[in-house]
């Protein structure tokens, strides 16, 4: 039996470790010039940690902005928490980095996205059966930054 490389697996890992180091920093140091991010994440995730109210307003996925007010940021090994205000009132927010969708920091035009498979395919195989088949291994996408570009 042969095993593969998964590349789409690496790449996502690796993305979400740039994510890490950015957030650690900005947790020490702040926000550096205009920088500032769009977060989308996936609110069914196990681990989000959202009040009722948000949840139930945004039940599949939610965009945050960290820009101009936000507390207690503070990056672990799995995720982040940070304070936000909605609508003057401060919530605390826990998000997984494997629950985000999208990173987006606009003042650089810089962005990730993260594809998650379909939930009807399954890339699992017979040991014996051949995989001649790429595509069923591609889990990666190629982010072009030209949408975010300022034109």
């Amino acid at each position: 039996m042969s095993r593969g490389i998964d590349y789409g697996n690496l790449m996502h890992t690796a993305m979400r470790g740039l994510i890490k180091t950015v957030l650690s920093d900005v947790e020490q140091k702040g926000l550096p010039g205009a920088h500032h991010f769009f977060i989308t994440f996936d609110t069914r995730h196990p681990d989000v940690g959202l009040a009722d109210w948000l949840s139930d307003r945004y039940p599949g996925e939610m965009t945050i902005v960290v820009q101009h007010w936000y507390e207690n940021l503070h990056v672990d090994d799995d995720g982040f928490s940070i304070t936000l205000n909605f609508g003057d009132t401060p919530e605390l927010l826990y998000i997984p980095f494997d629950a985000i969708k999208t990173f987006v920091d606009p003042s650089v035009e810089f962005g990730l996205r993260f594809e998650s498979p379909d939930s009807d395919e399954t890339d699992e195989m017979d040991e014996d059966e051949e995989d001649d088949d790429d595509e069923r291994h591609s889990d990666a996408e190629v982010v072009s930054l030209d949408s975010f570009r300022k034109h």
